[in-house]
């Protein structure tokens, strides 16, 4: 079969143009938006997705408001055209990449400037979403309740980006059907409350973690592991089959238990534990005895890498 091109587009109106095209044909759209570096699991996202619509559009969009003040922009993985020979080898193929240069103005100039410098370092001929002569945006995308756990206790500000970006993109993409991957668990179940929340006309579904052969989530973030890191962080997908385990045998009635015992297996192999949650699945409110569908969500370091991984435990009433 030969290797379909996808076409790349950059400016809003064009993209949007695009879908409005498609859909006056009859085509369903489908999308998956990423912030590049593609491998596998961003792949897996994209063959659900054909399972859903006519048509598939997967972003490319670094998004500065995902990264906090001490989190380097410039250290994310990239590697654009390398993206593009991966979409082409997926059956079937990628319609369209959307590859916006910078969507949303900060106003300081720190965060917009850096990622219109990185986006241009990753491809020349990207072009600005941002309104020239704009005076900053100030428009914010929150979904209150669940952005406050997990990894909105460190990281405060981190979903408003996740949310207000992802919002731009379903304006302007317009699709029929998103895909998440449920690795990114909390973003998923933000998503999807704010999809429910705001009446957008999109199916959002979550597409299960996939894992490298040692367990291992996929992460466009393990290339930054060293070797023995990278030996290291497989701790946190054997301690939470674990404690999967343990809970579907019948230890259903002390959390804190799983939880200090993952914590203490991560400890060991080397990681620093951020956070080691168990939560209810829809509402992220965590759970001391489990009686209902719940996650383990694990985030955890190892040397300068911050790594999260998660699995869903549901018991037999």
């Amino acid at each position: 079969m030969e290797a379909k091109e996808p076409i790349i587009i950059s400016g809003k109106e064009e993209m949007r143009k695009w879908s409005r095209s498609l859909r006056a044909q009859g085509k369903s759209i489908g999308f998956v938006p990423t912030m590049g570096y593609l491998h596998e699991g961003h792949l897996s996202l994209i063959r659900e997705s054909q399972k859903h619509a006519e048509v598939i559009v997967v972003s490319i969009y670094l998004n500065p408001g995902q990264f906090s003040p001490n989190e380097d922009l410039s250290t994310y993985p990239s590697d654009f055209l390398g993206d593009i020979q991966k979409l082409k080898s997926i059956p079937g193929g990628v319609d369209v990449v959307f590859h916006p240069h910078n969507l949303y103005d900060y106003g300081d100039g720190d965060r917009s400037k850096r990622n219109e410098k990185e986006m241009g370092r990753r491809e020349g001929n990207v072009v600005s979403c941002v309104e020239a002569g704009g005076a900053g945006h100030q428009t914010w995308v929150r979904v209150e309740g669940l952005e406050k756990g997990l990894c909105g206790k460190n990281r405060p500000i981190f979903f408003r980006g996740v949310a207000t970006i992802v919002t731009k993109l379903f304006n302007i993409v317009e699709p029929d059907v998103a895909v998440f991957g449920k690795k990114d668990y909390q973003q998923w179940r933000i998503i999807e409350r704010m999809v429910r929340d705001l009446d957008f006309g999109i199916k959002v579904i979550g597409a299960e973690v996939m894992r490298e052969d040692d367990g291992i989530a996929m992460s466009s973030r393990n290339v930054r592991l060293s070797p023995d890191e990278r030996k290291q962080a497989v701790s946190i997908s054997r301690a939470l089959s674990e404690a999967k385990v343990a809970a579907e045998k019948g230890q259903v009635n002390c959390c804190k238990d799983l939880r200090n015992s993952v914590s203490k297996t991560i400890e060991e192999a080397g990681g620093r534990i951020d956070y080691a949650e168990i939560v209810d699945q829809e509402s992220l409110e965590p759970a001391e005895v489990i009686e209902r569908p719940v996650v383990f969500c694990v985030a955890a370091w190892f040397g300068k890498v911050r790594l999260i991984d998660n699995m869903e435990i549901k018991i037999n009433a």
